[in-house]
């Protein structure tokens, strides 16, 4: 059931209030980077959930700005429709599939409880003690209006976790590459990449043909560091000979998540 909750002094649609919160401080963690937004820009967001990026950026730039929005979970795609519609910004474009290496149709385990851990690759949770470290961070670091989160005792985390993880829904969803979608949609130019989907962010940038390299000006990208990806990835924008800058945020400093900055 889709709820409400106030983002930013605006009535949002939500799956969990106290998530949405969490993914409004994280927003503004990218907003607090060297990455340049401005008016007329087209911004690509991979993995936006409900979409708490496009709302931001259309608060800031009403329909001066292009937003393509892409998830690929359908009770989450749900909740992003409607709110790309209460922005009233009509370059908020919602697209109801996942972006990987290949188009297809591919495996994703949905967390009812925390529908931001949803991924393509559920292993990024395998490690309790990964997912326990991120809580632990996320709390300690939460918006004000989440205060009480802050005093609860450490040794309720495990089940914290449990709970975020519990009755996981296997699903198949599609998924196109970059490039078909930058094909699809006439693109001639990309000013921000965001890529935050939880582990795929590896085969999202292997979808992207040599000549599309060009239009993309800036990248944001929340990387897992599981088997080396933080080093691929960076060799690989630095291949496509982007200033490449990683960055920790406080909440996951303990972790194995990192974003990477790029710019052209």
């Amino acid at each position: 059931m889709n709820k409400k909750t106030f983002i930013d002094g605006k009535e949002i649609y939500c799956i969990s209030s106290n998530e949405a919160k969490m993914l409004y401080e994280h927003i503004n963690g990218y907003l607090n980077t060297e990455v340049v937004i401005n008016e007329n820009d087209v911004i690509i967001d991979i993995g936006a959930n409900i979409g708490i990026f496009g709302i931001k950026l259309s608060k800031l730039f009403g329909n001066k700005i292009t937003i393509l929005s892409f998830e690929p979970i359908k009770d989450i795609y749900s909740v992003l429709k409607k709110n790309s519609l209460i922005t009233q910004n009509k370059n908020f474009k919602v697209f109801e599939c996942g972006i990987s290496n290949k188009n297809e149709q591919s495996n994703f385990t949905y967390y009812p409880n925390s529908p931001a851990l949803s991924t393509a690759n559920p292993e990024a949770w395998n490690n309790n003690e990964d997912l326990i470290t991120a809580v632990e961070g996320n709390l300690k670091h939460s918006p004000t209006s989440l205060w009480w989160t802050k005093l609860i005792p450490r040794f309720f985390y495990p089940l914290i976790v449990k709970i975020l993880k519990k009755n996981p829904i296997d699903i198949k969803c599609n998924v196109k590459t970059l490039s078909h979608i930058i094909k699809k949609q006439n693109l001639s130019k990309i000013d921000l990449l965001k890529i935050d989907c939880e582990g795929n962010e590896l085969k999202v940038l292997q979808g992207i043909e040599k000549m599309h390299w060009s239009i993309i000006k800036q990248l944001i990208i929340e990387v897992h560091d599981i088997e080396g990806r933080l080093v691929d990835i960076k060799n690989i924008l630095e291949n496509q000979n982007y200033n490449v800058k990683i960055v920790k945020e406080e909440s996951m400093k303990n972790t194995n998540l990192f974003n990477v900055i790029a710019i052209s």
